[in-house]
């Protein structure tokens, strides 16, 4: 991949590829190979459309329509009532990212040369792709089976020109004058190529995409945040030690215990309390078994990141076009893998939260906070300090917990039970999105209120990798003092975390001393 420009063919595309044209716009074009397979595979059908005998997907109807046979001159009014009826999403629309994603993953699939797309239907994609526009996907109307149906649609109509879509500049506007402002001329489908555009995984599959990206800098912060409550309840880090970890050997654990003691390394705090006369036998759970919590969360986004770069690997379509030239039907669409994969994520996510929040309350609590101030307030009585900031994390980890339910065990028959089992991955998927921005801010709240608290032990100082991350929060948050208009300071701390900025500064300090491949 270049600098600005992705080149699509049929092998398969990695993570940072989808997180690239997703959210940095990175340009795409489809290789000599993809074109000269697209063109191939297409002669394919063409062959098939002229033949008596019927094809599902190219001369008969669709699901539990599926045993009725089209004719000539009506295949290609079948294609686009299939577009348009099946563009029947509802609610608010999906974020651009999301929809820049499911694009570019249908591109590939096309690329693979497995489903009868013309190659001039794929050229309209990139260039759709390339101009910037982003039809209207709602958030409603996927079952995550025969893919992403309602999602998908709702592109292939801005395809061809109706519908409604962001231009470049992210007006909304009709798809027809998107396009044409574009100069990109509207697609007319023909037999085949309103089901392949519709037919895949891409939304769902998009979504856990950009999850693994996200979370794996989550957890990241998960260790700096955790290592700063442990070291502002005088808590010790011998806990991190490596022979310990080697004990049980989890991959996950091995990477956060190390990213934890190497983010404690020279703290004057933590050399305050280790001499005899300390009387401080082990620490509580949520800052013991830290380790163990954020790297059973990183070994499930392992499991999660395999399960992505296999379907990354896929070529999604009903009916799929072989080598031979034959179109068979098959249950590939179907959402499972990636389903479970998103609500598995959802739990450990919800876990990683609440141990955060146990710490947070901890250091409010002057009965276990070892000599900090009450809710760390100023004037105790007077002042609150963040002791609201912990209800509003508290209010978040309840969400998440309810969030962690699973979409993918509650299917429902549809196509006059055709479709009698569905996955719900675009439900997980939705979910997983909402999951995400909650722990962040049950991160940034602990973040605040760990990095208070090293402050208020002052004179004593925390070591250098905690102390730069609490420095880098106080370049937008205040020290202690009385109270002020906190919402603003949670935002900030988001902010600081969305943009990797914590986990930057604290990389100065774990990247040489943690190994983090996983073996």
């Amino acid at each position: 991949m270049q600098d600005d420009m992705l080149n699509v063919g049929p092998e398969p595309l990695h993570r940072e590829q989808v997180v690239a044209v997703a959210r940095a716009a990175t340009r795409v074009e489809l290789t000599q190979l993809a074109e000269q397979g697209i063109v191939a595979t297409r002669k394919h059908i063409e062959a098939l459309a002229a033949e008596k005998r019927p094809t599902y997907g190219v001369s008969t109807g669709f699901g539990a329509l599926a045993v009725r046979h089209i004719p000539a001159d009506r295949r290609a009014a079948l294609q686009q009532s299939f577009v348009r009826s099946h563009a029947a999403g509802a609610g608010p629309a999906v974020e651009p990212e999301v929809v820049r994603a499911q694009m570019l993953l249908r591109l590939h699939t096309i690329a693979t040369g497995r489903t009868g797309v013309r190659l001039e239907t794929a050229h309209a994609l990139a260039a759709m792709l390339n101009a910037g526009i982003v039809p209207v996907v709602h958030a409603h109307g996927s079952l995550g089976c025969s893919g992403d149906l309602a999602p998908l649609a709702s592109v292939a109509l801005a395809l061809t020109g109706e519908g409604d879509a962001f231009d470049g500049s992210g007006r909304l506007r009709p798809a027809a004058e998107a396009l044409a402002d574009a100069g990109i001329e509207p697609v007319v489908l023909v037999e085949k190529e309103g089901l392949a555009l519709t037919n895949g995984t891409d939304g769902m599959l998009g979504m856990l995409v950009l999850a693994l990206h996200d979370l794996s800098a989550l957890l990241d912060v998960a260790d700096v945040t955790a290592a700063m409550s442990v070291e502002a309840l005088l808590g010790t880090d011998r806990v991190f030690a490596a022979d310990l970890q080697r004990l049980r050997p989890y991959p996950g654990q091995a990477v956060s215990a190390a990213r934890m003691s190497a983010l404690l390394a020279d703290s004057p705090i933590m050399a305050s309390h280790r001499g005899p006369d300390c009387t401080r036998v082990q620490d509580a759970y949520s800052l013991r078994c830290a380790p163990q919590v954020h790297g059973g969360a990183r070994d499930t986004l392992a499991h999660a990141e395999a399960v992505a770069d296999r379907e990354l690997a896929a070529a999604i379509d009903n009916p799929v076009v072989l080598d031979d030239g034959r179109v068979e039907s098959n249950g590939n669409f179907h959402g499972a893998p990636l389903a479970y994969a998103l609500d598995f994520l959802a739990i450990p996510l919800a876990d990683v939260a609440s141990m955060s929040e146990r710490r947070t309350d901890r250091m409010l609590d002057v009965a276990r906070s070892h000599g900090l101030p009450a809710f760390l307030a100023d004037d105790p009585g007077v002042d609150s300090g963040h002791m609201i900031a912990h209800y509003t994390q508290a209010g978040l980890v309840a969400e998440l917990k309810r969030l962690a339910v699973p979409a993918s065990v509650d299917s429902i028959p549809t196509s006059a039970m055709q479709e009698d089992h569905v996955s719900m991955g675009w439900s997980a998927a939705r979910k997983l999105r909402r999951a995400i921005d909650g722990l962040t801010t049950v991160l940034a709240v602990e973040l605040l209120t760990a990095a208070r608290a090293l402050d208020l032990r002052a004179p004593l100082r925390p070591g250098p990798a905690t102390g730069a991350v609490r420095d880098l929060l106080r370049t937008r948050v205040p020290g202690p003092g009385p109270d002020r208009h906190i919402a603003p300071e949670i935002a900030a701390a988001e902010e600081l975390i969305r943009s990797g900025a914590v986990r930057d500064t604290a990389a100065v300090f774990t990247n040489s001393t943690v190994d983090r491949r996983l073996p």
